[in-house]
């Protein structure tokens, strides 16, 4: 059996929240607005969903479709009871090749024109002692093809500490027309919020929310938002993110190259305000909390 690298993963271990108690009407608008929860406390599936709940496994990024349901066999890929921010959380014990994924569609509240929304999520983990060495993407947005539309948090694979970044890629043609590499292109003509020295760590949760509206809008306005421990890191503005999905291939990804753990996984249909943005990471039970 693999060692984990969180000898302690007791709840006791938490980022300081200052006292904030959101509205009832701000719970309950948020509340309307969740389409997707996976909370991770006994299994991997979602425990709230538009689409199919279910968690898949594919061996690599083109065998998606026809992927059993479930983790990948072994316990590289894990549930750990009482591990998590609230309760459980998934654990990745290492890098994997294979893809664990949710169905797109409606677990993205994907839409062709005018798509926004949001994702939460918190991670544990110290990326320069565990991460392997290249690109690391706690989650994704995909469809049928890289370079048809995505957006993804990653940890970058080439500085010290490692970058983490929000980035939304629209059809290469759109936003990226001489197809440059994405490391050679100044950051300032990258759609994305880069923060150069992150709080994560293996002794703490971080939580990670991430907003973006105008997708698919037909002009130039895009808009995409990093949040970290409820504070905004930044924005990115005036883009074309136009996205050319086959929607019944599109998936949320789970874990590239990922390893630690992750937990309280969810998906908004709209884009949350910085107010908002509070109230999840201030949530005393998780999303699972807010008012039913």
């Amino acid at each position: 059996m693999i060692p984990s690298p969180y000898p302690c993963l007791l709840a006791c271990l938490l980022p300081a929240v200052t006292a904030f108690a959101a509205p009832a009407p701000v719970l309950a608008s948020l509340r309307s607005a969740l389409i997707f929860h996976a909370p991770y406390d006994a299994k991997a599936d979602a425990a709230f969903a538009r689409g199919d709940p279910r968690v898949y496994t594919a061996a690599d990024r083109a065998k998606r479709a026809g992927a059993p349901a479930g983790l990948p066999a072994g316990d590289d890929v894990r549930i750990v009871p009482e591990g998590g921010r609230f309760g459980g959380a998934l654990e990745f014990r290492r890098k994997i090749k294979s893809q664990v994924f949710y169905q797109g569609g409606a677990n993205l509240g994907y839409q062709p024109r005018e798509w926004q929304g949001s994702v939460s999520l918190w991670l544990r983990l110290d990326p320069d002692r565990d991460l392997e060495p290249g690109y690391c993407d706690p989650f994704q947005f995909v469809g049928q093809a890289w370079n048809e539309g995505n957006l993804f948090i990653e940890f970058s694979k080439d500085h010290t500490p490692r970058h983490f970044r929000f980035a939304i890629m629209a059809v290469t043609r759109f936003w990226n027309p001489q197809n440059r590499k994405w490391e050679e292109m100044p950051e300032p003509e990258r759609p994305m919020v880069a923060v150069h020295r992150p709080p994560f760590s293996r002794d703490r949760w971080t939580h990670v929310l991430v907003t973006f509206s105008r997708i698919n809008s037909g002009a130039a306005d895009g808009r995409g938002t990093l949040y970290l421990d409820g504070a905004r890191q930044g924005t990115f503005t005036g883009w074309d993110h136009t996205f050319n999905w086959d929607v019944s291939q599109s998936a949320l990804t789970v874990g590239l190259a990922y390893t630690g753990l992750i937990d309280d996984l969810a998906v908004f249909n709209r884009e949350l305000g910085d107010a908002e943005a509070r109230a999840v990471f201030a949530l005393p039970g998780g999303v699972a909390s807010l008012p039913r």
